[in-house]
């Protein structure tokens, strides 16, 4: 099946691969901490709660984006390199990113950089793409 499949596909079945697990991750994590505060809904203000949800949800929100426009990039026949690239500077954003959300409900290292690497990738991507477009 692998020799089938072009490289830029093989890149983005990793990234979402990858992506899809760490959302499983944050998942699982807001399950365990529903359990362990009584919580069904919302966060009963639980602060580590609250954290989870949202290290969960944030991941969910930028996920579905960054994987349709990796795909398109790879449809398009960007290099896999280039895949590559912004796929692993998403997905180490987003690692970051929630560590530093269950780690510190404030700001932090994780948060930042995290936050600053997944805007990189869209940056990347949009500006790829419209520029694809309309060269």
């Amino acid at each position: 099946m692998g020799e089938l499949t072009p490289d830029g596909l093989t890149a983005v079945s990793l990234y979402a691969g990858i992506s899809l697990l760490l959302l499983l991750v944050l998942g699982f994590n807001v399950s365990l901490k529903r359990r362990a505060s009584k919580t069904g809904i919302g966060d009963g203000g639980d602060e580590k709660l609250a954290c989870a949800v949202r290290a969960h949800g944030n991941h969910a929100e930028w996920f579905p984006g960054i994987m349709i426009g990796l795909l398109i990039v790879a449809l398009i026949g960007v290099p896999a390199y280039a895949v590559h690239t912004i796929g692993a500077v998403f997905s180490f954003g987003r690692v970051l990113h929630a560590w530093g959300m269950l780690s510190n409900p404030g700001t932090s290292f994780g948060r930042l950089v995290g936050s600053l690497l997944t805007y990189l990738s869209a940056l990347l991507l949009g500006a790829g793409l419209i520029l694809h477009a309309i060269l």
